[in-house]
């Protein structure tokens, strides 16, 4: 399971996903990407989901990269007990995914695999997505 090895914190406040991508917005590592549209919390569950999707299509031919880790945890409290009492145990680990991220990059296989590949990844995830293609420079163009 993807979750952090330490922390520093072991609870965190849920926080705001206003905005876009900042950092990760370009496709880095491969040539074809999986860019966000939507701001979500991205499970570590549906991470690894989508990563064994690209590997199955691939079968041992390309690489795949991950961009995103669950570092975020999530609590919840058990069914039953009454308001108040503070905040609950650590349930999962999630990724925030704002507009514009990448989240998953592609290398080494054609363009007809990379995009069955991709369009096999965004089944698994809650949010619309968008395949992008890498440009000379490192920038993004939709496909």
């Amino acid at each position: 399971m993807l979750m952090p090895k330490r922390t520093k914190h072991r609870k965190m406040f849920r926080g705001r996903m206003k905005g876009k991508a900042q950092k990760g917005n370009t496709v880095a590592f491969g040539d074809y990407g999986l860019m966000a549209m939507e701001p979500h919390w991205i499970t570590n569950r549906q991470i690894e989901s989508c990563r064994v999707a690209i590997n199955r299509t691939f079968k041992r031919e390309g690489t795949t990269y991950i961009r995103i880790f669950p570092d975020k945890p999530i609590t919840a409290r058990p069914a039953g007990v009454r308001m108040g009492k503070g905040k609950g145990n650590v349930e999962g680990w999630v990724a925030v995914v704002k507009p514009g991220r990448i989240m998953f990059e592609v290398a080494g296989v054609t363009e007809e695999k990379a995009m069955q590949a991709l369009r096999k990844a965004t089944m698994k995830l809650p949010i619309r997505c968008k395949i992008v293609k890498r440009e000379n420079g490192g920038e993004t163009n939709e496909s």
